[in-house]
């Protein structure tokens, strides 16, 4: 939700302003070198590691945009020229970002359910053809946002909203609570230390796919409650929709923390 369609007839729209403006420093400053370090890890790692992360590298490409966006979101106020380009943008962080989310969870689901096919789509071929049809299915949200941020509509705007956030989210839960259920379930009969290797990965695998779920549940579901609440009431509160641009900012950095964590590079966070 872009605030400035409704900041200039809002009381206190200052303070929002400035709350908006905070948490876009907040994404430029630590998201661009954040997720360009991922990409930078994955460019240059094995072919396989290109492969293995490759819908991550179009995750942090995606998140890269989306911070060069929050920068010319704060830098508008001196060049009009740029609000356009910035509404076209907007698209990437609210159709993006979800979309190649759900990429990963299919992914690990076929890895934990369906090991068999995963191997079969492993292939570096199979992850391009599917990421160079997420982008271009970016461009269509991205120009329709555009059209809907110009019109200053909010009613529009929190429908597509939700109409991106509704479906994505549904998918996403869908494929980690199945890895979830999966993962609890006790494997074949083995015993020794082979058996408490598989546990441990299994533990960690779990706890992995555990905190993403209730990741995306944060990033996700107060923009769809406060959607549902405005569309349901008309009643505008900024507060609720700061309060989801919060959720949506900061809960954004621990898909990359993760990735990180489990490439090693936070050593204070890694156990043995």
């Amino acid at each position: 939700m872009n605030y400035s369609t409704v900041n200039s007839t809002t009381p206190n729209a200052s303070m929002f302003i400035s709350v908006q403006m905070c948490l876009f420093s907040i994404n430029f400053l630590f998201g661009l070198p954040t997720h360009s370090y991922i990409s930078w890890l994955i460019l240059t790692g094995t072919r396989s590691g290109v492969a293995s992360g490759y819908f991550n590298l179009n995750l942090s490409i995606c998140e890269i945009v989306n911070c060069l966006n929050c920068m010319l979101d704060i830098i508008k106020i001196w060049f009009p020229n740029l609000p356009m380009a910035t509404m076209f943008l907007y698209g990437l962080a609210i159709t993006g970002r979800p979309l190649f989310q759900c990429l990963i969870c299919v992914e690990r689901y076929l890895a934990v359910v369906h090991p068999v096919t995963f191997l079969k789509y492993k292939p570096l071929r199979y992850r391009v053809i599917c990421s160079t049809a997420a982008w271009i299915i970016c461009i269509g949200p991205c120009l329709l946002n555009m059209l809907i941020l110009a019109s200053k509509n909010i009613y529009a705007q929190t429908w597509f909203l939700l109409m991106q956030f509704l479906p994505f989210l549904s998918i996403q839960l869908f494929f980690l609570l199945a890895v979830l259920r999966v993962l609890k379930q006790s494997g074949p009969g083995e015993r020794g230390r082979e058996r408490e290797e598989e546990n441990h990965m299994k533990r960690r695998a779990f706890c992995l796919i555990l905190i993403t779920t209730v990741n995306m549940v944060i990033i996700y579901v107060p923009y769809i409650i406060t959607g549902l609440f405005f569309i349901l009431t008309q009643q505008f509160l900024l507060a609720p929709w700061a309060t989801s641009l919060i959720c949506y900012v900061l809960a954004g950095f621990v898909q990359p923390v993760l990735y990180l964590h489990q490439a090693g590079k936070l050593s204070c966070l890694c156990s043995s």
